[in-house]
């Protein structure tokens, strides 16, 4: 797919300079299990296949041969935003999890495992992935370079945990560890009650979170961040959130735009 979208625009539009590609952490081999970390982007590769090798690998290839333009690669941790459909959208499946417990008259708990919930892990905020990419892309030193990008802070689940609880405005019990997937599979008419009830957006379930993706985030038994020290050498200075306020920031967004409900 990317090579026939390059090849397209390369034909449509000579005047093209720069191609931005995000990646993931993938590229260390954190889906396959514990690996080293910090992750720095000079690491070995894993043993292949993995499709970020491909596409960086084409580009590469395009401008060893001649290409008048120039490429860059991000490589975020989890990306937390809100967008419908998004398979991978940490923030909603938090909110919905936590919306849907307290209809239910529950506390928060964490659904994760005990040593999930202790690991240090990093996010990055989608605004400043965006602007990273921006800033990449239009940074003559940063051409043919790949990057980090995260918050700039490391957390652990059980730190942020009660800043998430402040904002849904919940109680923090125990945790119970619990398959969402499995849990949660049940919920669509209830999700569908509350929609109606608080005038939420309409929002089908099955478009609202990926509950598999989710158990995996919080199931995760091993540490979870990157070196980001390379891009700050370059010259982007702006990986600095506090993962904890971006947490509450965002719910409050969610409930600011009816997506989620606001109890308060």
């Amino acid at each position: 797919m990317l090579r026939n979208l390059i090849e397209v625009i390369e034909t449509s539009s000579p005047v093209l300079q720069h191609v931005s590609l995000a990646e993931g952490t993938k590229w260390y081999g954190c889906h396959l299990g514990a690996v080293k970390t910090p992750w720095k982007e000079d690491d070995p590769r894993h043993l292949p296949p993995n499709f970020y090798y491909d596409q960086e690998d084409d580009l590469r290839g395009k401008v060893a041969s001649g290409a008048k333009w120039a490429w860059s690669a991000v490589r975020p941790n989890p990306v937390c935003g809100f967008a419908v459909g998004n398979p991978m959208n940490l923030v909603m499946a938090i909110a919905v999890y936590a919306s849907i417990s307290k209809e239910l008259g529950l506390p928060l708990r964490w659904p994760g495992t005990p040593i999930g919930f202790t690991k240090i892990l990093e996010v990055v905020d989608v605004e400043l992935l965006a602007k990273m990419m921006v800033w990449a892309s239009t940074t003559p030193k940063c051409r043919n370079e790949a990057f980090n990008v995260s918050n700039g802070d490391v957390f652990r689940w059980e730190n942020v945990w009660p800043a998430i609880a402040k904002a849904m405005d919940m109680e923090v019990a125990s945790g119970v560890p619990m398959s969402l997937t499995d849990m949660m599979s049940d919920k669509g008419p209830l999700w569908e009650q509350m929609t109606a009830k608080y005038g939420l957006q309409q929002i089908p379930y099955d478009k609202i979170v990926s509950w598999p993706f989710c158990d995996w985030i919080f199931t995760r038994e091993y540490d979870w961040f990157s070196n980001v020290s390379k891009a700050r050498r370059f010259g982007f200075h702006e990986m600095t959130i506090d993962t904890g306020e971006m947490f509450e920031r965002m719910l409050r967004q969610l409930q600011d735009e009816k997506v989620i409900p606001n109890w308060k």
